[in-house]
C-alpha cells in the first residue's frame, strides 16, 4: 500500500497521532483515519494528556485493540514538528499535537505528514 502524496510503501505498522475536538464519537474518529491511511496497520494512537481521556478516543483505541499513548503540552513542545499549526499553537502554546505525537509514539522520521480529515488531524510514523 501506497500514502496518496507518495510511492513508497507504508511500513507494516503505524503509530498515528490525534488531534482532535472533545466529544467526537468513535465513528467518526475512525472513519477519518480509514481514508488517511486506508489499509493501514495502526499499532497504536497518540495524543496530548488532555484529550487521552475522552471516551470517543478511547473506545476507538479499544475497537482497533491499540493502546493510546498521551504526552503532557511540555513533552510535545519540545519536538520539532515539519508542519506547526497556527491554531494549536494559539490554543496550547505549543506547535502541533498530531505529529509531535506520532514522534514520540513512533520510531524514525514522520512518513504521514499532518492532515485533516473531518476535523481529525492525523500524522503518523513507523513502529518498531
Amino acid at each position: 500500500m501506497t500514502s496518496p502524496d507518495s510511492v513508497q510503501p507504508l511500513p507494516a505498522g503505524l503509530a498515528v497521532g490525534l488531534g482532535l475536538r472533545p466529544d467526537l464519537l468513535p465513528d467518526h474518529i475512525l472513519a477519518a483515519l480509514a481514508e488517511a491511511l486506508p489499509g493501514a496497520r495502526i499499532t497504536c494512537l497518540a495524543t496530548i494528556d488532555r484529550r487521552a481521556e475522552e471516551p470517543g478516543l478511547r473506545r476507538a483505541a479499544a475497537i482497533l485493540e491499540v493502546p493510546l499513548h498521551s504526552f503532557t503540552a511540555g513533552q510535545l513542545a519540545r519536538v520539532r514538528v515539519p508542519n506547526p499549526s497556527d491554531r494549536v499553537a494559539a490554543a496550547l502554546g505549543i506547535p502541533g499535537v498530531a505529529e509531535a505525537a506520532a514522534l514520540l509514539a513512533g520510531t524514525g522520521a514522520l512518513i504521514v505528514p499532518r492532515r485533516v480529515i473531518s476535523g481529525v488531524v492525523i500524522a503518523a510514523t513507523a513502529v518498531a
